[in-house]
């Protein structure tokens, strides 16, 4: 399960000898941090946002020993009376960089709020800018791979010798790095940064994964909260197993959502007049690619892997486009299907899949018995779930081999001294299912929970919603709080251009979500 962070859609061996010590809510006091020194960003994706580094121990119980860099940015607030601080803010992943996730944030904000308050991204230990990032295998994602269903023996074969050789992979470049890459670790990063940046104590927005990092964060430091938004959350009970079993439920319902809005439009698309129609020629069109891959890059897996946004997202031009794409491909033309996959579902850059392994494999324990996953991906996958559970069992199969012993996750809530949290929820988010939003509202004493009646898409906030949004402004402004389990209006779903020829793709971020990194 990945919480993907992505700011345009592109698109889950021997053990090393460690003793940890559990993970208990008795955190260490703040270490002293070194200030941090803001110079203008190097990189054009990041213009108009200052850059700083701050040194970090690999291990926080060890102050001197081995260091890290961590890579921030930030956007200045513009007024010159009413500053609020520094609003701390992560897309989710693991594994998604976060310094530009400070610009979009910042740039969505209304002008009271970006006169109040800086906007501080931070790519998180392993990740990105920061140093070292972790890079296992670069080829891992070189298309086009085995049928992500393993409906023979050998197949599973392949599969399970290429999980364990990346896990070897990891283990043997960052041996002395695996065990440092748990979300406490990230979390008492966070708190480095937040002594750093001068403040007494934080205000945090996070997507996605980013709603555990908080939730760890309120658990351990609830005096040291100023404001907290968490959108699209994690079932911390879950983790992280059992929260990639739900996606695979989650996604299929979605998917059937797209097939069932193609039907809708069949005489623009031409794909089936009825979801299981529209349905069964997509699986008949991925049966012909795997037998010849469109472009030579485009087979079954790699199909799925571009239809994947369509599980997180049903704003803008996603839908379309794939919907397009396929009656494309039915035409005779592959480049649309080809342009999809690169655009929505191909891992270009390792990095991100590395850090989703090194910190969810090195969280909590995975089954180490591969019979135990065979048995639950064999049953979803019988049960009807066709669409993501064998890719994302096998996006998430280093875990049964990873080279670095697992921590115990926290505990989340049980804390009186936290100030109210408000949360984030769409009904029908694959990604991060409404049932996390529940469990995070009960466990997190006091906090409000917003809930979006119907969405689909993964990160509500700054959609354009303006339910969302202005409760989002109003407690960033002055700590206003809505009712608990208040209720939005889902944004409306696409409506396609007149042919399927009048096409152009505009990107919107999603978060990181617990799937692609």
């Amino acid at each position: 399960m990945n919480t993907l962070a992505i700011t345009s859609a592109t698109v889950g061996a021997g053990l090393v000898a460690l003793s940890l010590a559990p993970l208990t809510a008795q955190a260490r006091p703040a270490q002293p941090a070194a200030g941090l020194t803001w110079s203008p960003c190097a990189e054009e994706s990041l213009s108009g946002l200052e850059c700083a580094t701050l040194k970090m121990p690999l291990d926080h119980a060890v102050p001197r020993g081995p260091q890290i860099t961590l890579a921030l940015s930030r956007a200045r607030h513009t007024g010159t009376t009413g500053y609020q601080g520094a609003l701390l803010v992560n897309p989710g992943g693991p594994g998604g960089a976060g310094r530009d996730f400070a610009l979009r944030v910042a740039s969505r904000l209304p002008a009271n709020l970006k006169a109040a308050y800086d906007v501080v991204g931070f790519d998180p230990r392993g990740v990105g800018a920061s140093s070292p990032a972790l890079s296992c295998d670069t080829g891992y994602f070189k298309p086009v791979r085995p049928d992500y269903v393993p409906r023979t023996g050998p197949i599973e074969t392949t599969w399970l010798r290429k999980s364990a050789a990346y896990a070897a992979a990891c283990g043997q470049k960052y041996r002395s790095v695996l065990p440092h890459m748990r979300t406490i670790d990230t979390v008492e990063d966070m708190d480095a940064i937040r002594v750093a940046l001068g403040e007494r104590r934080l205000n945090y927005f996070g997507a996605s994964y980013g709603t555990y990092l908080g939730a760890v964060y309120a658990t351990l430091y609830p005096t040291r909260v100023r404001r907290m938004v968490l959108d699209s959350n994690v079932r911390p009970s879950g983790v992280w197993y059992d929260d990639n079993l739900d996606q695979d439920r989650t996604f299929e319902r979605n998917i059937d959502a797209l097939f069932g809005w193609i039907a809708k439009y069949d005489a623009i698309y031409h794909l089936g007049t009825t979801q299981r129609a529209v349905r069964d020629f997509y699986y008949a069109t991925q049966e012909k690619l795997a037998a010849a891959p469109a472009g030579g890059i485009v087979g079954a897996d790699e199909l799925d892997d571009a239809f994947l946004v369509a599980g997180y997202i049903d704003l803008g031009s996603y839908w379309p486009l794939l919907a397009s794409a396929l009656a494309r491909y039915k035409a005779g033309d592959t480049a649309p299907l080809v342009n999809a996959y690169t655009t929505f579902g191909a891992t270009t850059d390792d990095n991100g899949y590395a850090v989703y392994n090194a910190v969810q494999c090195t969280d909590v324990a995975w089954p180490r018995d591969w019979a135990r996953w065979r048995q639950d991906n064999r049953r979803l996958y019988a049960q009807g779930y066709r669409f993501e559970t064998w890719s994302n069992a096998w996006y998430n199969a280093p875990c049964a081999f990873w080279p670095a012993r697992a921590g115990r996750p926290i505990d989340i809530g049980g804390v009186s001294a936290l100030p109210p949290v408000l949360l984030f929820q769409a009904t029908d988010d694959a990604a991060t299912p409404y049932a996390g939003g529940l469990e995070m509202n009960r466990r997190l004493k006091g906090s409000r929970l917003v809930i979006e009646d119907g969405g689909r898409t993964h990160g509500v906030v700054e959609r354009g919603n303006a339910c969302v949004d202005d409760k989002f402004a109003a407690y960033l402004a002055t700590g206003a709080l809505p009712a608990n389990q208040s209720h939005c209006a889902r944004l409306p779903e696409p409506v396609p251009p007149s042919t399927v020829a009048a096409r152009g793709l505009t990107t919107e971020w999603f978060p990181p979500v617990l799937r692609r990194p």
